[in-house]
């Protein structure tokens, strides 16, 4: 020190004096701020002046450099994220005075940082941004450069249906509140979205009117219903409103986040509701229907809907009309149009009546194909032999399929002329072929009548012949009634012993005096061929035997002798000749 102010040069003037005051100030100012020591725990800017494998060195400013963990500068895939001359913040972790070294931290600094940034956000109502790390109890853990926590209310203007969609997505959050000694921030999404869905509010109600078209988004779906976000303004698009035709669920068309256009029907700014429509982006279809589809015009349509009366076709979107039950078949009576078609399906009619105003079309699809009814009297002509199969049989007769989709009805009157059926089953079955001859067709009413009886000539027509009056015949008793005995003279043919024909005695019943199966003889009293019916009588035959015997009595009697012997022969005489 003695030979450095040997060497100062002595200041001349006092304005020298002042300037060499000055420049030792600033002197001793570098030298001590080379030995600043910061203290533990702050935060300070330096530069990166080599990379080992083990630490990083910093220059703080300080007579040695400061240390950091070179873990501290590698990102998730282990890659080094630092250069040499890279500036970086770090915090002062401890001194070593031992060694004369200072360890630093590249995160705890970062942290810090992180800290203030959340301090001064919150304090001037601003924001952050994170990113959505896992689920967690009640809501969300969320990276802001340290962990927060988003409440699951807070997530977004409605409840999430799946909440796994936001894990891995970056959002800004405004902060509720925060305790930095506890590490908790808790963080709201929904009022940042709130406050942009007002400020679109306003702007988006005094933009539409009544009659706009406009743009919007779907944000629900109901079974009534889509309910369309119009920026700020929800608005309702009614299921009647969406399309011309048939619309069974909204989600058949929409799915959430679609971007629709849609007109405004109706707008109430106090109650802030808006009616939607989709459909009327279009004309309405119904008001050019009698153009498109005059009366007996073909058309192709899918079927949509059954009912129990029919079927519903859509021949283009908005237009449907009804196939009746009646007019699906001209020869089946169709109980249920599920029989004869199936929703989806395509099919042909014509168009029997149209009726713009009430929005109704009738259709048949019978009507494409002739009627078979129309040709069938020229076909099959009656008394034309036909041969077919039985389809049904039932306790009235037998239905026999003749082609056309024509069923004709053998009543069961006309399956036999001698046989006295109970049931049509009793000889025929399904499937049976048979033939039948036409005896009459009513087209009015859809009746084809056959016979099968009528294949062969009627027995009764030659009974008269077979069973003249007075022949003595013998046949079986089949049936015992109170008024008579009935008598099968050949198959089919019976005859009638009345109770006053059966004994010259007065009878009141045959019962118990006959048995069926009991084999008798009686004679033909009279024929009835129009009325099938021939009577007979067991007395006339006492009565013929009777007399027999009394003629040969008198004609074997010997001359009278006396008066007596000679009255006696004449009362006989007379008696026979008088029965």
């Amino acid at each position: 020190m003695l030979k450095a102010r040997k060497i100062l040069k002595a200041p001349e003037s006092s304005e020298d004096v002042e300037s060499a005051e000055e420049n030792m100030d600033t002197l001793m100012s570098m030298y001590e701020e080379s030995f600043k020591r910061f203290a533990e725990g702050e935060v300070v800017t330096g530069r990166i002046i080599s990379i080992d494998k083990d630490y990083v060195l910093v220059d703080i400013g300080y007579k040695s450099e400061g240390q950091i963990r070179i873990q501290e500068f590698k990102d998730e895939n282990g890659e080094l994220a630092a250069n040499v001359g890279d500036k970086v913040d770090v915090m002062v972790e401890w001194w070593d005075d031992d060694e004369e070294r200072v360890i630093l931290s590249k995160e705890k600094a970062t942290k810090v940082k992180v800290w203030e940034e959340i301090k001064a956000s919150y304090d001037e109502d601003g924001t952050v941004e994170g990113v959505i790390i896992n689920r967690v109890k009640g809501g969300f853990s969320v990276d802001v450069g340290v962990q927060a926590f988003l409440p699951g209310s807070q997530a977004d203007l409605r409840p999430i249906r799946n909440l796994d969609e936001m894990v891995g997505k970056t959002f800004t959050f405004k902060i509720l509140k925060f305790n930095q000694k506890r590490s908790n921030i808790v963080l709201s999404r929904r009022l940042i979205l709130e406050e942009e869905r007002d400020s679109k509010r306003t702007t988006t109600l005094s933009s539409i009117h009544e009659g706009k078209i406009v743009d919007g988004i779907v944000k629900n779906i109901t079974e009534y219903g889509v309910f369309v976000d119009l920026g700020g303004v929800d608005g309702l698009l009614h299921i009647t409103d969406i399309s011309w035709g048939r619309v069974k669920h909204p989600s058949e068309l929409f799915s959430v986040g679609d971007n629709i256009a849609v007109k405004i029907l109706n707008l109430d700014l106090e109650r802030e509701r808006v009616s939607l429509g989709m459909k009327q982006l279009t004309e309405d279809p119904w008001l050019t229907a009698s153009e498109k589809y005059p009366i007996t015009s073909r058309v192709n349509g899918k079927v949509v809907s059954l009912t129990d009366y029919g079927a519903f076709v859509e021949l283009e979107e908005g237009i449907e009309g009804l196939i009746h039950v009646s007019e699906m078949s001209w020869t089946r009576k169709i109980r249920h149009p599920s029989k004869v078609v199936s929703v989806g399906e395509v099919v042909e009619a014509v168009v029997l009546d149209i009726k713009p105003e009430s929005r109704r079309i009738s259709l048949g699809m019978k009507q494409v194909v002739p009627n078979p009814w129309d040709v069938i009297s020229e076909k099959y002509p009656v008394g034309t032999t036909i041969e077919g199969k039985i389809k049904n049989i039932t306790d009235f007769g037998l239905f026999i399929g003749i082609g056309e989709g024509i069923d004709g009805l053998v009543h069961i009157s006309d399956i036999s002329w001698i046989k006295r059926i109970k049931h049509p089953s009793e000889i025929y079955k399904k499937s049976d072929v048979v033939q039948a001859i036409v005896l009459d067709i009513e087209k009015e009413n859809e009746r084809f009548s056959l016979g099968i009886k009528q294949l062969q000539e009627d027995p009764w027509k030659t009974v008269a012949e077979r069973y003249e009056v007075g022949k003595e015949i013998t046949g079986t008793v089949t049936n015992l009634t109170d008024f008579g005995v009935f008598v099968e003279l050949e198959e089919g043919i019976e005859g009638l012993v009345h109770v006053s024909e059966i004994s010259k005695e007065k009878i009141k019943t045959p019962i118990g005096k006959f048995s069926i199966g009991d084999v008798i003889t009686s004679r033909v009293m009279n024929i009835n061929s129009d009325e099938r019916r021939i009577g007979l009588s067991i007395k006339r035959l006492e009565i013929e035997s009777e007399q027999s015997l009394l003629s040969e009595y008198v004609n074997n009697i010997k001359p009278a002798t006396s008066t007596f012997g000679e009255i006696l022969r004449e009362n006989l005489q007379e008696k026979l000749n008088g029965e």
